[in-house]
């Protein structure tokens, strides 16, 4: 039997089911009630305090008024340019060390970041069989659906599974940070060997590398890499591993935490919520769309033939028709994405060494020129900047990463902040997190079944 035979329903069942779940949008602001947990204007309503993150994009004046600034970021209090200019001015890695910023609050000395480092190495070892018994058993494109079935498998593995003492959750928190990247990678080998009749390359990590450069690693066939492709990657996890604590998958950490849930089941739950393509995925969005942008235009370098279509996509005459130029807008920053700008910098550079110019110039031109066309015919007076999934769809394909792993990287490195908002609210919060409904719904007599 198919999956989704479900029986004798009828569209008249289906409308049933639409009518009685249908509610008009005008009761919303009748009854005051946020929706989506946010004001009229697009503001989140505060649900929580934290010391993970900041990010920033107003300031307020004397009288209360919000006034738009460029976009900041803050780790533990530390700006995100401030803490990139570090470690690439070292010429080091930096997943690891803002990995132990945001677990511990403090930046590692040396000695310390080398300690952590040896501890994520000798955390990514997975269950024995569990590559072939849950990883390869059923292969599919989605990769963070299998990403959610293995974490959760990995909790039958552990004998303190339910064990929320603090302790403990740091250590299995340490563990799936560290063995994300190989359920991630792996999941793909599967998919690519049994649905795409392609070879499987079953790579161990080597404890000598990094972060970044073992999933190149262990990701290609050769384990060839260069040095600015792994600290580009590093880049990229750094900059996605935490946002300010408002996303829809950190909140979805924090809910499932407070209901007293193991560590698995709220990783899986954080995954299911990425999954969702209005959270993650953004990045395949922007590379979909700069597919059809130089299949439809003839001339790529022609600001004037480029600046036409993009306002044929706003109009919504082009590409999907949703009238949205992806990788443009973000609901929370309006003059600048701190992560896209330090994005973009690197990006260049990787184009640069792969000769791939011409494709980073097409970027660099609807950035300058797409938010001036939203402007005129939405009629939009609040800025619109790039988002940081404009510049990261283009580094996955100069680094030759498949599209079935852009949001899996992005849970590779979000698992960092997930955790360290898993251990904040266990070390602060006593209630489960239980929002109220306005129930709108109307009274009735029970009728009896032979009378209906």
């Amino acid at each position: 039997m198919s999956i989704n035979n479900i029986g004798p329903f009828t569209k008249s069942h289906l409308d049933m089911c639409i009518k009685n779940n249908s509610i008009d949008d005008a009761l919303y602001e009748k009854y005051g009630v946020k929706r989506s947990l946010r004001d009229l204007n697009g503001i989140g309503i505060n649900a929580g305090i934290t010391n993970v993150s900041l990010s920033k994009s107003f300031t307020t004046d004397e009288n209360g008024n919000r006034i738009p600034c460029a976009g900041e970021l803050y780790y533990r209090g530390y700006e995100i340019h401030d803490l990139i200019k570090g470690f690439f001015l070292d010429n080091r890695f930096g997943f690891e060390e803002c990995t132990y910023l945001l677990l511990f609050g403090v930046l590692p000395d040396e000695k310390e970041l080398q300690n952590f480092k040896q501890v994520l190495n000798i955390s990514y070892d997975l269950p024995h069989h569990f590559i072939q018994d849950v990883i390869m058993k059923s292969p599919t494109a989605d990769i963070i659906a299998n990403m959610t079935k293995s974490t959760l498998a990995l909790g039958s593995y552990d004998k303190k599974m339910g064990d929320n003492s603090l302790e403990n959750v740091l250590q299995q928190c340490i563990q799936l940070i560290s063995m994300f990247p190989r359920l991630a990678v792996y999941s793909y080998q599967g998919y690519r060997h049994y649905e795409l009749g392609k070879s499987c390359y079953i790579h161990k990590p080597l404890p000598e590398l990094s972060f970044a450069e073992n999933i190149l690693s262990t990701l290609r066939s050769n384990r060839k890499y260069t040095r600015l492709e792994a600290r580009v990657l590093d880049l990229a996890l750094v900059l996605h591993m935490e946002h300010g604590g408002g996303s829809n998958s950190t909140f979805t950490t924090r809910v499932v935490t407070s209901s007293g849930s193991d560590t698995y089941a709220t990783m899986a739950a954080a995954l299911c919520s990425l999954k969702g393509p209005l959270n993650g995925g953004g990045d395949y969005q922007v590379m979909g769309m700069m597919k059809n942008i130089r299949d439809n235009v003839s001339d790529i370098t022609d600001e004037e033939e480029v600046g036409e279509y993009i306002r044929k996509i706003v109009n919504r005459e082009a590409y999907d028709k949703t009238g949205i130029v992806y990788g443009m807008g973000h609901p929370f920053y309006s003059i600048s994405d701190p992560r896209a700008l330090e994005f973009k910098k690197y990006v260049k550079l990787l184009a640069a060494e792969k000769g791939m110019d011409e494709e980073y110039a097409l970027y660099e031109m609807i950035e300058r020129i797409a938010p001036k066309i939203i402007a005129e015919e939405r009629k939009i007076y609040k800025g619109v900047c790039i988002n940081i999934d404009y510049y990261s769809g283009l580094l996955y394909k100069m680094l030759k990463i498949p599209a079935e792993m852009f949001t899996p990287l992005f849970a590779i490195a979000r698992v960092v902040g997930w955790s360290a908002h898993r251990m904040e609210e266990l070390v602060n919060s006593y209630k489960i997190i239980r929002p109220a409904y306005t129930s709108i719904a109307e009274i009735k007599e029970y009728v009896p079944i032979n009378e209906r």
